[in-house]
């Protein structure tokens, strides 16, 4: 297949829930951010990573790249949120708080985790015997949890106006912002059949794609076009939060970006896999996420 964000699309949009009955206004709230753009980062990686190892596509990829752009979604709804970042702006369009009220965006990030694990759950019924579903299901329900992305998430909040150390920073970037790519990169790897070695090897570079991604992050709120990227910039500076720039510099920053992503790329370029256009695929996509500019 081909790796645009619209193929992806046309995977992930097919699992969405059906605007109707009672519980519409809930659903039109969790579609709308669904379907609001972005890079579509994670269910790609899980798709490239499933395509490395396996040769056949008996559909259960599909259901886990929906479910965990789902899980990316929701997340971004609550970080939205007055009690959190209180941002108005989302890939170019109002927030789902801003448009729906905040009652309706809590309970639509919500409903589109809940939406995320019976999405993936259900691909128990194409394949009730197969042990790297049930793998795949923890990986899903752990990664983005107390262990993973809400410990992250956590600590950032509790820590908003503190002065962080390097550990604290660690622990906020590993897990607010890597746990994610983890997850979408060992799922696709543990569908695709690769072994327990491979999947490991698939998790540093999943993890060192993390904490690139998210220092450029860093450096783009300060340096970035607020009309590329969609969202407001400063937005750390303005939520009083301590980030990779503000402790280490804007050099040292643009540096460990490039250190953390040549590691990917030189893990992922030792694997042996079946499909190498996937393989390549996936190299220059990490090559585009250093020089990104949104």
């Amino acid at each position: 297949m081909k790796y645009s964000t619209k193929d992806i699309e046309d995977i992930i949009y097919s699992y969405l829930p059906v605007e109707e009955g009672y519980a519409k206004p809930v659903i039109e709230a969790m579609n709308y951010a669904f379907r609001a753009g972005g890079k579509r980062l994670r269910p790609m990686m899980m798709k490239l990573c499933f395509d490395m190892f396996s040769e056949e596509d008996d559909g259960v990829v599909g259901a886990f790249m929906a479910a965990i752009e789902m899980i990316h979604t929701y997340s971004l709804i609550h970080d939205d949120l007055p009690a959190l970042d209180n941002d108005e702006l989302r890939r170019g369009l109002p927030t789902v708080h801003v448009k729906y009220g905040e009652d309706i965006a809590i309970l639509a990030g919500d409903g589109l985790l809940n939406y995320a694990f019976q999405t993936a759950a259900a691909t128990f019924k194409l394949a009730p015997f197969d042990e790297k579903i049930g793998k795949a299901m923890y990986i899903l329900t752990a990664k983005p949890g107390i262990d993973g992305m809400i410990g992250g998430q956590t600590l950032d909040v509790v820590m908003c106006g503190k002065e962080l150390d390097d550990n604290q920073l660690d622990y906020i970037y590993k897990n607010k912002t890597s746990a994610l790519i983890e997850c979408a990169m060992t799922i696709g790897a543990t569908l695709g059949g690769a072994d327990e070695a491979t999947i490991a090897k698939i998790e540093e570079v999943a993890y060192a794609v993390g904490m690139a991604f998210q220092v450029q992050d860093d450096i783009l709120d300060i340096i970035g076009d607020q009309d590329k990227l969609g969202k407001p910039v400063l937005s750390d500076e303005k939520n009083d939060k301590y980030t990779y720039v503000t402790i280490h510099g804007m050099e040292e920053a643009k540096n460990y970006v490039n250190i953390m992503s040549d590691k990917a790329y030189n893990i992922l370029k030792g694997l042996t896999v079946k499909n190498q256009r996937a393989k390549e695929a996936l190299m220059n996509l990490i090559v585009e996420l250093i020089n990104r500019d949104r």
